[in-house]
């Protein structure tokens, strides 16, 4: 399957809800992830494991979806936007960009870019 096609269905799931279906089905066993900076985190148990902590926090999503993708001999870009409300209460949207790299059907490694300063809470933005 190529990556277009895979790229496709991950979003699909991803929108859907099914996160951690999509992250078991395309991610590689030994996946390295990072957010901005930040210093990877290596392994697929490593990274679902944040993506569980991550999704452990979200009471109600608002808005899930890919503005975009781009897919380009083996990289992937998604331009995700998130909106959803915290368990403490706060509503959060966040617009990122997800840059992947794939081999044999599995994102590789996966850089998540977005600036911090854009994220909206509850209208106000976030300095």
């Amino acid at each position: 399957m190529s990556i277009r096609n895979n790229v496709n269905q991950l979003v699909e799931m991803v929108q859907q809800g099914q996160i951690l279906e999509a992250f078991d089905r395309f991610y590689a066993e030994g996946v390295s992830m990072l957010e901005n900076t930040n210093p990877p985190t290596q392994g697929k148990g490593e990274n679902r494991l944040r993506e569980e902590q991550f999704l452990a926090t979200v009471k109600e999503v608002h808005e899930n979806r890919a503005a975009f993708s781009v897919v380009e001999e083996n990289r992937a870009v998604i331009g995700w936007v998130l909106e959803f409300t915290n368990t403490e209460g706060t509503r959060l949207r966040l617009d990122q960009v997800a840059v992947q790299e794939w081999a044999g059907g599995q994102i590789v490694s996966e850089r998540f870019v977005y600036d911090t300063a854009s994220v909206v809470v509850k209208d106000l933005v976030l300095a």
